[in-house]
């Protein structure tokens, strides 16, 4: 029997009607049966929920929530016949609110379940909870952060925030998701942990909890792993020779904590990295003779011997051999050798010379007649080709002098091209001044300045009293043209240059000055400077698209004139290795602005620019102050910079500073570097390094890496520092500079190894490793610093050139003139690889002589002619192609000295 009081007053009378409607035929029905039921649900936020239950057959379906029904306007019933029983399906959906949830206070959760009815009676659903979602903020457990050796295992515990529904936990290494299925040795099943079994190298990272559900996902602290590995030894290297060649010594052998090298903070080997051990070498033994042999017997040439042996005693260990000979002979001549051998050989002699004198004879005179016609035809073909070519060709004698300061006689007295000892000295005086600035060690040294660029310049004036040269008809008392005494140079080189020319500046420096024999008038000196302007530029455009590639250089004196153009090298910090550069030549006005010159692409007939990869070698006639700007073209064009890191100990003795520099690579914006340093007590840590910046607008960061964690700590988040892109890009001027401070746990911690990292994103990457011992006397030992070719050196006369004046004028003179051969400066220009932009030559009045000028200035750092014997060797070889047999005479003759040693490479026919 069906109880009426199951049902709701509406339901009830709703069933009473039907039944009585169907009558009989409702017995034969079934009860209802659920198709879907409701399903527990969660309430996120505000947004209501919706329950749905559907049945079959089913005359009606009510909800029934925490015990009591739902009104039946709350319902939302559809209904439609199944096609192939006939019987009806109904579905019934309500909404709860968050409201409802939150006004219901019973033991349990918000629950309903739906009742559906049929003929036979009712069926019930499963009950479906309805709850509010939520997550908290704070994790139970977060991870903490751990250093574990190679090999160990790492147990990471996390323990998400209280939420309905229940979070789940998922795993982040350097904000990537770590999944156990694609690597075995990571387990994240254990109780939401994270577990390696095995430890590597690239287990290193930050790792992150992170907890979400249907409501919100919540982050742990990032914990830090890090995995280290302690140092190991090499094996032993083999024991060294003895110290001392004779006696009692010491050798030693090595190992080094390599095996493996300690990494990510990890301990540095115990023990000793060098053995000692005592040694004996014995000592040389010089050789001795033992006494001589007897005499042999006298053989049939009247001679005996005896021998004697370097035996007493033998040359040991390295000792001298004995002095003398092995062997001595002796003339025994007798009576009976006499008469028998030695008077019948002299005999024999005597006829033999009486029979071959008439031969003699008409041999001599057939020798002197071919030696008349070998002279006469040799003489003939040397005037027919100076007829030919119209000047002399350059020959060994002459480009000698340019390898060797000493003289030496000729072979061929009588040859006007050939150098002898009968020629008169060059009298052009020469003045050398060096100043000094590097140590002969390269380690401990003290951070040198570069005094001639930029510290105050001593009175260098030099005058020149010698009788010598006034008994030579030379002037005693020459014209200067110098400043006066209280006007002052720009800081730089000063040097007074006469007629016969000089070269300003020096190896490795970031400017030169080359002026040629000639371009300043004889008898006539000129107090002439180079410097570099340490000021903030005004030679870039408005526009803001250039940069500054090359320091402003300003070479002259006031109103200097000059009779050919002064080479005048420049350095530069561009990448020129591809064509992504639009590079020009600019030069101050007397108003202190800037007009552009040429760019370093163009033919022009005002100035000359050869650029090479460090530097810019330019030939110009106005003094004045000169400058190369750059607009990069593509995102691949790119310059140079310096990396360079210093480091000394703070005051306190427990912090030690690290600083980093990136200068463009130019010698005197390192310089400035060094300066600083020298006057902080500054140790330079690693040697500088070149980096390739790009103009790709990526910025520049600076990180230190491999910090010993046990013996060394550095503040959070200062272990990577960054420069905006265009403070490297611009930075011409002023050096960019960050700091470390690392502080040591302990005094007794006096090693410290760490790698700094600069690396443009998305571009190129240097490190620079640091090793360093830290002492506690720090602040008494002298900072060291290692440079190569830093001399300055000004010179004036014969000596400031590679190429001597009497060869430099044999070569002018061959080349400036055309002939029918095509051997002129034009030749020269193409084998000397400065074919460009020949306009400008042409329009020189001895173009040989300012190619040379060129070459000159691009070979200062040098110091062999080598290139040049090789051009003018091929020149060679190109006119002996077109000679016939008679005209064999005319050929260079080149004088290569290689490996120190003199060569003499004459063309054959």
């Amino acid at each position: 029997m069906l109880c009426f009081k199951m049902l709701p007053p509406l339901a009830a009378h709703w069933f009473l009607e039907q039944r009585s409607r169907d009558g009989l035929s409702a017995m034969s029905g079934t009860l209802p049966h659920f198709l879907q039921e409701p399903d527990d649900a969660y309430i996120v936020k505000s947004n209501p929920i919706k329950l749905r239950c559907r049945a079959r057959p089913a005359l009606q379906i009510f909800f029934k929530c925490n015990g009591e029904w739902v009104h039946q306007n709350q319902h939302t019933s559809l209904e439609h016949t199944e096609l192939g029983t006939g019987l009806k399906i109904r579905e019934v959906m309500i909404n709860v609110s968050r409201q409802q949830v939150e006004d219901f206070h019973g033991p349990e959760d918000y629950w309903c379940l739906c009742v559906a009815w049929s003929h036979l009676g009712t069926s019930k659903s499963r009950k479906a909870t309805v709850r509010i979602a939520y997550l908290r903020k704070n994790f139970e457990q977060e991870p903490q952060g751990m250093e574990v050796p190679i090999n160990g295992m790492i147990v990471l515990h996390c323990r998400p925030p209280e939420g309905v529904p229940a979070a789940e936990v998922e795993w982040l290494k350097n904000e990537e998701l770590v999944s156990s299925l694609e690597d075995l040795n990571i387990d994240t099943r254990a109780d939401h942990n994270l577990i390696i079994n095995e430890a590597r190298l690239s287990d290193s990272g930050n790792y992150t909890c992170l907890a979400s559900n249907i409501v919100a996902r919540r982050r742990s602290a990032t914990a830090t792993v890090i995995v280290f590995v302690n140092g190991g030894w090499s094996s032993w290297t083999d024991w060294s020779e003895c110290n001392v060649r004779c006696g009692r010594g010491v050798q030693k052998r090595t190992r080094t904590c390599t095996n493996p090298a300690p990494l990510n903070g990890g301990a540095f080997c115990e023990g000793m990295s060098v053995q000692k051990s005592t040694c004996t070498s014995p000592c040389p033994v010089d050789g001795g003779w033992a006494e001589w042999t007897m005499w042999s017997v006298c053989s049939s040439e009247c001679e005996r011997q005896r021998t004697r042996e370097c035996t007493d005693p033998e040359p040991k260990h390295g000792g001298r051999l004995c002095d003398g000979a092995a062997l001595d002979t002796d003339n025994c001549t007798g009576d009976l050798c006499i008469q028998g051998g030695l008077l019948s050989a002299q005999k024999r002699h005597a006829t033999d010379m009486e029979s071959s004198n008439d031969v003699a004879l008409y041999s001599g005179l057939a020798a002197g007649l071919v030696t008349v016609v070998v002279l006469i035809i040799a003489v003939t073909l040397y005037r027919r080709n100076q007829s030919e070519y119209g000047v002399d060709v350059i020959d060994s004698s002459a480009l000698t002098g340019g390898f060797q300061s000493f003289s030496f006689k000729s072979a061929r007295q009588g040859n006007p091209l050939l150098m002898n000892s009968s020629m008169q000295p060059d009298l052009t005086v020469s003045r050398t001044y060096t100043g000094p600035i590097c140590y002969p060690d390269s380690m401990e040294k003290e951070l040198i300045p570069e005094p001639a660029l930029f510290d105050p310049l001593p009175d260098l004036k030099v005058k020149v009293h010698s009788s010598f040269m006034v008994s030579l008809g030379v002037s005693e008392r020459a014209e200067y043209h110098a400043k006066a005494p209280s006007q002052t140079f720009p800081r730089g080189v000063v040097q007074e240059i006469g007629g016969g020319g000089g070269t300003l500046g020096g190896r490795g420096k970031s400017v030169s000055l080359l002026v040629p024999h000639g371009a300043i008038e004889e008898d006539t000196t000129w107090e002439l400077y180079v410097s570099i302007t340490q000021q903030d530029s005004s030679a870039l455009s408005d526009e803001g698209q250039e940069i500054l590639l090359s320091p402003e250089v300003t070479y002259g004196s006031p109103g200097l004139t000059l009779s050919c153009p002064v080479a005048l090298t420049v350095a530069h910090c561009a990448d020129v290795s591809s064509e992504d550069w639009n590079i020009k030549l600019k030069r101050q006005t007397q108003d202190n602005s800037w007009e552009d010159v040429m760019t370093v692409e163009e033919e022009s007939t005002s100035c000359y620019c050869l650029l090479d990869t460090q530097c810019c070698h330019l030939l110009v006639e106005r003094p004045g102050c000169y400058a190369l700007v750059g607009e990069a073209l593509t995102q691949a064009a790119g310059k140079r910079l310096r990396l360079a890191a210093f480091g000394n100990m703070e005051p306190n003795f427990l912090n030690y500073s690290i600083r980093v520099y990136c200068v463009d690579d130019m010698p005197h914006a390192f310089q400035e570097v060094v300066s600083v340093e020298r006057s902080r007590g500054g140790r330079l840590l690693e040697e500088p390094k070149t980096l390739l910046f790009r103009a790709n607008s990526f910025n520049l960061q600076v990180s230190i890496q491999d910090i010993p964690q046990f013996l060394w700590s550095i503040k959070p988040f200062t272990t990577c520092q960054e420069f905006s892109f265009s403070q490297v890009w611009c930075s011409s001027q002023s050096p960019l500079q960050c700091a470390f401070s690392l502080e040591r746990y302990s005094p007794a911690a006096n090693q410290l190894s760490c790698k700094i990292s600069v690396r443009q994103v998305k571009g190129h990457e240097q490190i620079l490793q640091v090793y360093t011992t830290i002492a506690e006397n720090e602040k008494d030992t002298v900072p060291f610093f290692t440079q190569s070719d830093c001399t300055i050196t000004s010179q004036t006369g014969s000596r400031a050139f590679k190429i001597p004046l009497s060869i430099r004028q044999r070569i002018c003179a061959t080349f400036d003139t055309a002939n029918a051969k095509g051997k002129d400066w034009q030749l020269l220009a193409q084998k000397l690889h400065i074919d460009r932009n020949l306009g400008y030559f042409a329009c020189q009045t001895s173009p040989s002589a300012v190619i040379l000028s060129l070459w000159e200035a691009q070979h200062q750092e040098r110091g062999d002619l080598d290139s040049l014997a090789s051009a003018l060797e091929e020149i060679g070889k190109v006119q002996s192609k077109h000679s016939t047999t008679k005209d064999c005479g005319y050929a260079f003759a080149i004088v290569c000295f290689r490996e120190g040693k003199q060569k003499l490479q004459q063309p054959k026919c």
